[in-house]
């Protein structure tokens, strides 16, 4: 194998010796695959892990916290809902449509990895200037990438934020929040049962989205990146609309033991991962996944990003009914393996022949850890200390307009009204206010959600503007009658190999982190998405909060417009 492979899939030198290490000898190239993805940066955390352990996950709601498919919050007795919020950034700048909709793919099935049914999406879009081309592609198929998949498989998206901003242009930011309640019973992706069998069922297995995680999500953007068009998955919602209810179904029935979707990683990450958890292992049979290809190496079947797949550990007793629940819906289920007690992964083709043979420990849960060297940068001087503005216009009443007509502060309602934001009939506030309230469905409960990401505050001071994300999305939430409760974040930021981008990481998560434990509403998880940088230029440090909060019921929800003439308002 050419000595270079590994710096192609996005391996450092220290890195591939490390692998090396673990296995006692050269990796196959399926190997060097399967850890290329569990440890990349999309994956791993390796550069954001030992800070976002500082962050409060704990409290008198939270059922499940980081380090699950989503966080879990009981918001009224016997009730409990999933939130959580994902990227989709570098995918939606190079192929927007697809990207957009398979973020909301991605971010639904991690929902209904819960035991949750999806209710409501929300999304936190950054891009360019309206007045440029290339924006206002983007901003195009973005916005209908999310439409599309959103309105095909019936979750309504009831509200967002969309910012222009310069330093967006060459890396818009795509985050999509999803709130879902538990249906039947909490789900956890655990590998569990030493000779229950592994079913993979959904779509068929491609070429789409290989190297997705490992080289398009953790690195800068080049010239190249256009022309990475093949790396981006594609999405098919209807297929997701089967496999939700096919998912729920199952899980109803009691027919599955451990659940997890498939996106990043592809099948290296739920077998492994799975097992990991569990402290076991597994044996995967690579001529029994479904492939789209008849021609895929086997390092392709386990790295591929194909989506609209959800992976099962299931009794022995119980293949033939979970196979005939597939079937029912009209969707491909596979027995691709069985739990070990090894704690390893055994990957085999159809003759028997080993392909892979790791430790599931080393693949999931101690891959590489760096304590990258962070320092103020210089520049904030300069920042800080510059002017405030030129003092108050001549013409306010032309300074009011020209405000108002500005893209980042006038109506988004040319975005939203794109979105059906009535599916399901729980919207009780959608777009267009502080935040959406949505109905819990057989409950006197509703639950209020928003998104919130001041990226340019950030830039100026990344401790306060964190902090200020956070009370931000609290008043929002609490505009409409709700108590916030919980946090998920998705924290958007240049490259960490850079000391003052990391800097600028460590204050933004000091600053949720005080924040959060201010106001009582702890971190559930959600996603951190570095490199996003181009030539040089890194965007906007920009974490983006999703509050979730409760309300006893839907009618004590408050809207944010005016109700009656004579009403007096008060500042």
């Amino acid at each position: 194998m050419d000595t270079s492979v590994h710096r192609d899939l996005g391996l450092s030198d220290d890195e591939f010796d490390s692998i090396r290490e673990r296995l006692g000898r050269e990796p196959s190239l399926t190997e060097l695959a399967m850890f290329s993805v569990m440890w990349s940066e999309h994956c791993s955390y390796k550069s954001s892990r030992v800070h976002l352990k500082n962050l409060p996950i704990e409290g008198e709601h939270i059922l499940v916290g980081p380090g699950e498919g989503a966080g879990i919050v009981e918001v009224a007795p016997g009730v409990a809902v999933a939130w959580k919020i994902e990227s989709h950034n570098h995918p939606s700048f190079v192929e927007p449509f697809q990207g957009a909709a398979t973020g909301v793919g991605g971010i639904v099935r991690d929902i209904l990895s819960m035991g949750a049914r999806p209710i409501a999406l929300m999304d936190s879009l950054r891009f360019g200037p309206l007045d440029d081309a290339r924006t206002r592609y983007l901003v195009d198929g973005v916005v209908h990438g999310i439409s599309n998949y959103g309105n095909s498989i019936g979750v309504p998206t009831v509200g967002g934020e969309t910012i222009f901003e310069d330093c967006y242009a060459e890396n818009n930011l795509v985050n999509v929040a999803c709130l879902g309640v538990i249906d039947h019973k909490l789900m956890h992706g655990r590998g569990e049962g030493v000779g229950n069998k592994v079913i993979l069922f959904g779509s068929s297995t491609g070429r789409d989205g290989i190297g997705g995680a490992s080289v398009l999500a953790s690195a800068e953007f080049d010239e190249s990146s256009l022309a990475k068009r093949p790396s981006v998955q594609v999405g098919d919602p209807f297929t997701e609309k089967l496999l939700i209810e096919a998912s729920l179904e199952l899980i109803r029935r009691d027919l599955v033991v451990g659940f997890q979707d498939l996106g990043a990683g592809g099948i290296s990450c739920p077998t492994s991962e799975m097992t990991a958890k569990a402290k076991t292992g597994i044996k995967v049979d690579l001529s029994s996944v479904h492939l789209r290809e008849a021609d895929m190496e086997p390092f392709e079947i386990m790295i591929s990003e194909s989506q609209e797949r959800m992976m099962a550990v299931v009794l022995p007793a119980d293949v033939d009914a979970v196979l005939e629940v597939c079937r029912k819906w009209g969707l491909e289920a596979r027995l691709i393996g069985e739990i070990t007690d090894t704690e390893r992964i055994e990957v085999v083709a159809a003759d028997g022949a080993v392909l892979a043979d790791a430790p599931v420990q080393a693949l999931a849960e101690e891959g590489p850890v760096y304590r990258r060297p962070f320092e103020r940068p210089g520049w904030l001087d300069d920042v800080q200390g510059s002017p405030v503005g030129d003092g108050a216009p001549d013409d306010l009443k032309a300074a009011f307009l020209e405000m108002l007509g500005a893209p980042e502060i006038a109506s988004k309602r040319w975005i939203w009204e794109q979105y059906d934001h009535m599916i399901f009939l729980g919207t009780v506030i959608g777009p267009g206010g502080d935040a959406a309230v949505i109905r819990v469905h057989g409950t006197d409960t509703a639950v209020a959600i928003t998104t919130d990401g001041p990226g340019r505050f950030c830039y100026l001071d990344p401790y306060e503007g964190a902090r200020l994300a956070v009370a931000e999305a609290a008043r929002n939430v609490a505009c409409t009658g709700a108590k916030p409760l919980a946090v998920t974040n998705c924290l958007n930021f240049g490259n960490p190999e850079k000391p003052g981008v990391m800097w600028q990481f460590v204050e933004a998560v000091r600053g949720i982190g005080d924040a959060c434990l201010a106001l009582g509403t702890p971190v559930t998880g959600g996603n951190v998405s570095f490199y996003n940088e181009t030539k040089g230029r890194a965007i906007y440090p920009t974490p983006v909060i999703g509050m979730l909060g409760v309300l006893p019921s839907p009618e004590k929800a408050i809207g944010s417009g005016f109700s009656h003439a004579g009403d007096e308002i008060l500042l």
